[in-house]
């Protein structure tokens, strides 16, 4: 079938290297889970493709006039559920107590809020420990769900997804969303169609009818489905391939920065760890190690060879949409071997050790491509890495559970502020924050500044507080940031769509010519 007779058609066939790891809407904070359940789930607010805020299941919020600790949220009337259900403040309470669970990989974005209260059915009150002046840029990816249909379904409980449990969230769905579940192959084939009664259907073009979401993890086979036109909208194409792509007849390349950043984790809690072979000690304990580390990667070669030209060199974990960011700190990361081998010496690693690198191979653009130049990098230090890779429903647990000391991960920040990125990934690890920080670096001077900008009402101090903990994760080299994305959308000339810089394409907003 031709790619031109697809875009004719009203059906979006949607590929990408990975799929959602599961539908229950606050098992994991993952970007592209939170692209497949955009279509079928809603928050209170989102953001559009500028990065300004948009009203969802809330028409307008704003802090209390009588409660500095107190945001209050009106809802949008009218709306239902798939199931036919009304949504109401009975479902946001509910489904706001459920993302606080201790399963929920959403709990860190909502640590502060300590009472949720429904004052009437289209109105609820958040109740902050303090005031908190950025609590909506939390709520972007917080799902809804429908209180009456969990419990009839036995999914009360948010899925223990590192346990491996299976409930019927994580196949099933019941949002208020612009299209409906209509079947679900995990990573295979999920089918969405049109919500006829979505509330929102006469305010965006809504003009797909049918979504067919295919993950496809092989990169070649990726781009040969765009090019034969089995696939219309391809969300990840190779950089190697951009050319071949964009000068296809009736395909178009789409591109903008992209809000995440690629960067290393390096366990330096642990007294010995197990993935090395020195025994009895942790060399990327010692900070000289993770600098040299730092030092050996070349983030220009893998740019040029690796990446394309597709990346910007990072010298910090933030992208430049953030809040905090600096250029200064992003220039921070330079090759300089000689002096990386000088620090290993000095640090009693002249003769190096040997090292287990975790990687996924279906997550971020060329991510095992990375790593394998990296192996390569650190090699000319002494420092021989083993790679392991594998998909990132197996690469993610190992970091969540504690069970690798150098890794690969990328982080997006949907709420554009620095203070997501300290809670998930420099706070120590508790139950309710933390739980993406693999270095087992923990400071307590530290997370009670991570803590305070919650509710740190005035903001010149409160960015003071955010640069000096970016100082110290800077001198402590708790990560090895490698670069910023760039973001390239390939799809059918008739597909129209401007590139989100969060990567989250929203169905709803997709025309098709």
């Amino acid at each position: 079938m031709s790619s031109t007779a697809l875009v004719n058609a009203e059906t979006l066939r949607w590929a990408r290297a990975g799929d959602a790891l599961t539908l229950d809407p606050h098992a994991q904070n993952e970007g592209p889970t939170h692209t497949v359940r955009h279509q079928m789930y809603e928050p209170l607010l989102v953001r559009d493709v500028t990065g300004a805020f948009e009203p969802a299941l809330a028409t307008e919020w704003a802090p209390s006039e009588s409660d500095p600790n107190v945001w209050v949220f009106k809802l949008r009337e009218g709306v239902k559920f798939h199931g036919g259900e009304e949504f109401t403040a009975e479902d946001v309470v509910f489904s706001f107590e459920r993302a606080k669970q201790p399963n929920s990989d959403m709990k860190e974005l909502i640590g502060s809020i300590v009472e949720v209260r429904a004052v009437d059915d289209y109105t609820v009150e958040l109740v902050t420990d303090g005031p908190n002046p950025i609590l909506p840029s939390n709520l972007t990816n917080l799902f809804m769900m429908d209180k009456g249909w969990s419990e009839a379904n036995n999914t009360t409980n948010v899925q223990d997804f590192e346990g491996g449990e299976i409930t019927y969230a994580t196949t099933h769905a019941n949002g208020t969303g612009p299209y409906i579940l209509q079947s679900r192959e995990p990573d295979v084939k999920t089918v969405m169609t049109r919500n006829e009664n979505y509330w929102g259907r006469d305010q965006f073009p809504m003009q797909v009818s049918e979504i067919i979401y295919t993950p496809i993890q092989n990169p070649a086979t990726r781009v040969a489905a765009l090019l034969s036109g089995e696939v219309n909208f391809l969300q990840d194409p190779t950089v190697q391939d951009l050319g071949r792509i964009d000068a296809a007849p009736g395909l178009v390349v789409k591109q903008a920065p992209q809000n995440r950043v690629i960067f290393f984790g390096m366990n330096n809690g642990a007294a010995d760890i197990e993935a090395d072979n020195i025994e009895g000690a942790n060399p990327l304990s010692d900070v000289r190690v993770r600098k040299a580390m730092a030092m050996a990667i070349n983030r220009d070669a893998i740019k040029q060879v690796v990446m394309r030209g597709q990346s910007k060199p990072a010298g910090m974990i933030a992208p430049p949409f953030v809040n905090g960011w600096t250029a200064e700190m992003d220039a921070e990361s330079s090759t300089d071997l000689n002096t990386a081998k000088a620090l290993m010496a000095e640090a009693g690693y002249g003769d190096g050790f040997s090292l287990r690198l975790d990687c996924p191979n279906d997550r971020y653009i060329n991510d095992e491509a990375i790593c394998q130049a990296a192996v390569g990098m650190l090699g000319q230090i002494g420092v021989k890495v083993n790679l392991n890779a594998q998909p990132k429903a197996q690469h993610f647990p190992l970091i969540t559970d504690g069970k690798t000391d150098f890794y690969m991960l990328g982080w997006g920040v949907p709420t554009y502020d620095s203070e997501y990125i300290f809670n998930f990934l420099v706070h120590g690890r508790e139950s309710d924050i933390g739980t993406w920080n693999g270095t087992g670096f923990d400071n307590d001077e530290v997370d009670a500044k991570i803590k305070s900008l919650a509710s740190n009402t005035d903001l010149a101090a409160r960015n003071a507080d955010i640069a000096s903990i970016w100082r110290v994760v800077q001198d402590e080299q708790l990560y090895i940031p490698i670069h910023h994305q760039v973001l390239n959308w390939a799809m059918g000339d008739g597909v129209g769509i401007a590139v989100d810089a969060e990567d989250q394409p929203k169905v709803k907003y997709f025309t098709m010519n």
